[in-house]
């Protein structure tokens, strides 16, 4: 390609031993919108964070504008030109300063801007925001206050001030509404217009096909292709994205499932769930799969009772339940592995024995004393049963990996003996030999009669190990597939908002 505006070539990236990143390419056009994509893992946040200096790359080479540049902190980024607007926009939004301070940030912290009147602060960031049709926002008032999709625009109109030459939008539309979206895109093709080169991380198939030019696929941390949108289909990108590494590695379970356990009829609570049905069987693992931003999160939560249901019905054995709090959850035989398992999950400053003893105190206790021989038996137990990697059960969880954390988080729900366990995303973060571990654990559940609902967004580990697949998108469940239905391919165009022919 003819002199790129901006292009990355031959960038390695390691840490540890791990390697992120290998001869990655990347090429940027001025004045296009160009997506990049991969499934997880396959390195485009590594080569995004080299590109905003979060990350050093340890060999190859960045150009702009013909210029070999190093980019060697996020605030060199940003003098070259280089803005990245997260997902997360609070993480770089300071929220107790107002709309205009917060757009011309970056100029008050450098000091170029010292004297500048507040009269003349709100004047240029009303000029910033009008360039991108948002003159409705008011820049005097506190950020704090603004919707998710209202603080996007002001950090782009942050960029737009410091003369962005390069932006990188991840994720963008993920926690906006249609609407807001679509005031989005408009606002991108007028980025587009006055030249400014927009890179478009997004795993909504969709939306990438309506606004991006030229769309580049990654996985294992190098460069599978690029391609023209005009000239290539949604089938043909999946393919890229998978490639060929995947396979399923589970044996099919052949077993006869009990009567119906959980009903869920046209549940709704707050934005990401939206009038949702299904059921789960005595014995049965169903799998509910859909890529980030897509709902699985808060269905789980909803379930739970962290976030109760605003409409709907929850029946266990057709027994209507009024789940207001996690506790009456427990209470109706629920158990709920956590995405956040050093968050919500766990205690990790305290003993493995603590934990797993923590979901059924009564069990470990009589007359508000512990049985400590009692709770280090179980917590033995557990050690022994989910191959956990530890010297003793009174070792604090902080001093285990990740995949032995997850196995506690897991293990400490058995003493419950529940009905129907919750996991969302039980693999997230952990090795192979850890998940094996999981996969086994959750088939162990089934096998005892036992109803589990599996969220995740790694396909390959859903087709694995689910009995039925729940495809989301968008809050809602737009798909449900038997095993046999099931496919790679089927299962990510309907989770990226496309529709079979």
């Amino acid at each position: 390609m003819p002199n790129p505006f901006l292009s990355m070539k031959d960038i390695d990236k390691s840490f540890g031993k791990v390697s992120a990143l290998k001869k990655a390419e990347f090429h940027l056009k001025k004045g296009e919108v160009h997506a990049l994509l991969g499934v997880n893992g396959a390195g485009k946040s590594t080569l995004m964070k080299v590109l905003s200096g979060v990350y050093e790359q340890d060999s190859g080479e960045i150009l702009l504008e013909g210029e070999k540049i190093r980019i060697r902190s996020p605030k060199v980024a940003k003098d070259l030109g280089i803005y990245c607007v997260y997902q997360e926009v609070d993480t770089a939004i300071v929220s107790e300063l107002s709309v205009a301070e917060n757009i011309l940030l970056d100029s008050i912290v450098a000091g170029t801007n010292i004297f500048i009147s507040k009269k003349q602060l709100n004047s240029e960031a009303r000029n910033a925001l009008k360039q991108l049709q948002a003159e409705d926002i008011p820049v005097e008032k506190p950020a704090f206050m603004l919707s998710l999709a209202e603080k996007q625009l002001v950090l782009i109109a942050r960029a737009l001030v410091s003369s962005a030459k390069v932006i990188i939008f991840d994720e963008p539309t993920a926690p906006l509404s249609l609407h807001e979206s679509t005031k989005l895109f408009s606002v991108v093709k007028k980025l587009k217009a006055n030249g400014v080169g927009c890179i478009f991380i997004s795993h909504r198939l969709p939306e990438v096909f309506e606004i991006c030019d030229r769309i580049t696929v990654m996985g294992e941390g190098t460069l599978v292709g690029t391609y023209d949108t005009a000239q290539t289909n949604q089938e043909e990108i999946i393919e890229a994205m998978l490639g060929t590494s995947y396979s399923k590695d589970f044996p099919v379970r052949t077993h006869a499932l009990g009567k119906i356990l959980l009903r869920v009829k046209e549940v709704s609570g707050g934005e990401k769930v939206r009038n949702i049905s299904f059921h789960v069987s005595e014995g049965e693992i169903v799998g509910v799969v859909g890529l980030v931003g897509a709902g699985k999160t808060e269905l789980a939560k909803t379930l739970f009772g962290y976030s109760p249901h605003t409409d709907g019905t929850i029946e266990i054995l057709g027994n209507t339940l009024k789940i207001k709090h996690p506790k009456d959850a427990i209470k109706a035989g629920m158990a709920l592995i956590p995405e956040e398992r050093r968050k919500e999950g766990l205690f990790v400053h305290e003993a493995l024995q603590t934990n797993a003893s923590f979901p059924n105190l009564q069990k470990f206790s009589r007359f508000l004393f512990m049985n400590k021989r009692k709770e280090k038996s179980f917590a033995k137990e557990i050690i022994d049963r989910l191959h956990i990697k530890t010297s003793s059960t009174d070792t604090p969880l902080i001093y285990l990996s990740g995949g032995n954390q997850q196995k506690v988080a897991i293990g400490k729900w058995t003493s419950l003996d529940s009905s129907l366990y919750l996991f969302d995303e039980p693999t997230k973060g952990v090795d192979i030999g850890a998940k094996i571990d999981i996969y086994r654990l959750v088939r162990e559940f089934a096998e005892k009669g036992k109803g589990c609902l599996y969220f995740s967004s790694e396909i390959h580990e859903i087709l694995g190990i689910s009995d039925r697949i729940l495809v989301m998108y968008d809050g809602q469940i737009v798909k449900e597939l038997s095993r046999e239905e099931a496919t790679q391919e089927r299962i990510l165009l309907y989770a990226s908002g496309g529709k079979e022919k």
